[in-house]
């Protein structure tokens, strides 16, 4: 156990370790994104805004800008398991999130370490591979389907990208629901998947979270007129980071679409290319006058700063700066109802 910080009162030092240890710690595999648009960025930002801890793996690099992915350079299979095994002999981890990892030897590590974790949640997030070359895509995606699929807990992904993946030889004439692609899921072991995306009329996309037999969850949104980068890599780090703090699934869900909702909502333009969300929406102000509020705001008594009902963005942030020592805030997010917000 580390000594405690000797500058610190005793009673700052405990409550300090109680903070620490209220954090829910999330495991995800990705690859760097140097553009900050999706990869290791989205999960990283995502997870630490919604109330978690991320042990951050890197599976690779992309070669990439905000427009288009050029290349990805994948990392030894070696290298990626020694990073998650040294953080895993020291801290004790909720939740794993599979994202891009560039390799069937990574998927194959991934899912040996997966293995010593039964009781841990998984998620696997499978983006659109399109701009990956046609082989490496078929590799890829039968070793996830071998090897890492029979470990997932909650299978994330576009509609088009889960069809096209697990229902290839659809025969029907009406396109495959939600539940359809669950059955597809569920004969490699998966339990549950969060599809996104399904078109709607009227300029809507629907996102379900399904079983075979069910649906657990849906919740409508209006199509956003721009165009985003990252979206899927926000809302399954966010999902798994809620998981791993204790929701039930359709809460989690729903929780995480609201999360997205409203980082695109916030979303920007860093560069010439498309729209990236703002995965930190919560923390900046409104306006100006908004910020002076905030550093005029009232002293918080400690012992009130966060069991109260804070109401306000301004309130949380005067009432982490009061009680430094105390259980972090988590930021709050209003769920969308459905039907009536852009997504």
């Amino acid at each position: 156990m580390a000594a405690s910080n000797p500058d610190l009162p005793d009673h700052a030092s405990n409550e300090l370790e109680d903070a620490d240890a209220s954090l829910a710690c999330v495991m995800t595999f990705n690859a760097s994104d140097p553009s900050g648009t999706g990869g290791l960025t989205a999960d990283i930002t995502s997870i630490a805004s919604v109330g978690g801890h991320p042990l951050a793996v890197v599976t690779g690099a992309y070669v990439r800008d905000t427009v288009e992915i050029f290349d990805h350079f994948a990392m030894d299979e070696e290298a990626v398991a020694e990073q998650a095994r040294a953080a895993l002999e020291d801290i004790a981890i909720d939740a794993i999130k599979v994202g891009f990892v560039g390799s069937p030897e990574n998927i194959g590590a991934i899912a040996e370490i997966a293995c010593d974790y039964p009781d841990v949640p998984l998620i696997a997030y499978m983006p659109n591979l399109s701009w990956w070359h046609e082989a490496q895509i078929d590799s890829y995606l039968d070793a996830f389907r071998e090897l890492l699929l029979p470990q997932t807990t909650v299978l994330v992904g576009n509609y088009s990208s889960l069809r096209r993946w697990l229902l290839a030889d659809w025969p029907g004439e009406k396109n495959p629901t939600a539940k359809d692609i669950a059955k597809a899921a569920a004969e490699f072991g998966v339990p549950y998947v969060l599809v996104t995306g399904i078109a709607l009329p009227d300029q809507f996309i629907d996102n379900v979270l399904a079983t075979p037999l069910a649906v657990l969850y849906s919740a409508k949104f209006e199509r956003f007129e721009a165009i985003f980068s990252g979206a899927g890599e926000t809302l399954s780090a966010a999902l798994t980071a809620l998981l791993a703090n204790g929701h039930d699934l359709p809460e989690a869900t729903a929780e995480a679409l609201g999360f997205l909702d409203q980082s695109l909502n916030a979303g920007f333009k860093p560069g010439m290319g498309l729209v990236v969300p703002d995965r930190m929406f919560w923390a900046q102000a409104d306006s100006a006058d908004d910020l002076e509020q905030t550093e005029e705001a009232a002293p918080i008594p400690e012992s009130d700063a966060i069991a109260g009902d804070v109401s306000s963005l301004q309130d949380k942030l005067a009432a982490q700066a009061k009680a430094p020592f105390l259980n972090p805030i988590k930021p709050f997010f209003d769920l969308p109802p459905n039907g009536t917000t852009k997504h």
